[in-house]
């Protein structure tokens, strides 16, 4: 039997666990099942109490105070020792029929989606080439206020592409708070940003009255100190990421504000798709239709 879920990410702050909660009002509204499991050990406030939480094996604070780690150490640790744990997933995970929709809130250190095996390895486990037969998509949150600083922009789009290379599976890649920016960013320029382009660094607003020194024109050693202090270098990094998202052609962004129900219905929308969740749903009879609004109707 199969079974659906999305993996909810994104940096610290990108509105993760906000998110998580709005999708779950929502599922609700319209009579959808979900499990909630959250897997930051770290977290502590949730508006719906998770179904499945890695604070009930190993936490956080348990480690740094027990083992001496740091925050970022100790949560490499925590999920390692989530995969040499798996029953404790597992088990909860398995007894889900399909009508169900798995959200998984994960923690926002980006590094392990990025280079560290350890979020890959639960993934495998969890999808049809492991245990658990889920069909799974990710949903990566990138704060809008990125698209303010042009470089943090690329850089934030970059880890999301690089979590779609190291995770293998469909992505949703979401501009968070969008009501943060609607009123200081003109909807034509907010389209520019919704399929990264290289063309965006060229007209950045940050550079129009910068002064390109001779070394960059030049095509001087990017190390050298000339480069350096002028802030060639950095300009050519973020040049070389921009092409290189532009090269790769993989990542556009869908817009979510988490205050508008018709916004969160239509990042869901994407979701189901991805991870073709209503062809796997037997068609309802009216009787059937009925007797769940009946039913409803007893329980409330």
């Amino acid at each position: 039997m199969s079974k659906f879920g999305v993996l909810v990410m994104g940096p610290a702050g990108a509105g993760k666990t906000t998110f998580c909660s709005a999708l779950i009002q929502h599922l609700r509204n319209n009579k959808r099942s979900c499990f909630y499991v959250n897997l930051d050990p770290a977290a502590e406030d949730f508006v719906y109490e998770p179904d499945l939480d890695i604070k009930d094996l190993i936490s956080l604070e348990d480690v740094m105070e027990e083992i001496g780690l740091g925050p970022n150490g100790g949560l490499i640790y925590c999920f390692e020792f989530l995969l040499d744990n798996l029953d404790f997933f597992t088990e909860a995970i398995d007894p889900l029929t399909e009508e169900y929709l798995i959200i998984i809130d994960m923690p926002g250190q980006i590094e392990l989606y990025t280079h560290i095996p350890v979020v890959p390895t639960l993934v495998r486990h969890m999808t049809r080439s492991g245990a658990l037969n889920v069909n799974l998509c990710a949903t990566y949150l990138l704060e809008s206020t990125f698209i303010i600083d042009r470089a943090k922009y690329f850089a934030g789009t970059l880890s999301a592409m690089s979590a779609m290379i190291m995770l293998e599976i469909p992505h949703v890649n979401v501009f968070s708070k969008m009501d943060l920016v609607k009123g200081s960013v003109p909807r034509k320029e907010l389209k520019r940003f919704i399929d990264p382009d290289s063309s965006l660094l060229e007209d950045d607003p940050a550079e129009a009255h910068a002064v390109t020194t001779s070394a960059d024109r030049l095509g001087a050693d990017p190390s050298g100190a000339e480069s350096v202090m002028a802030g060639g270098s950095f300009k050519r990094l973020n040049r070389a990421v921009a092409q290189l998202i532009d090269d790769f052609s993989m990542v556009s962004f869908l817009q979510l504000d988490v205050q508008d129900e018709d916004s969160v219905g239509a990042i869901l929308s994407y979701i189901d798709d991805a991870i073709q969740f209503h062809e796997a749903q037997e068609p309802r009879e009216p009787v059937d239709e009925l007797e769940n609004s009946y039913d409803d109707g007893e329980m409330s």
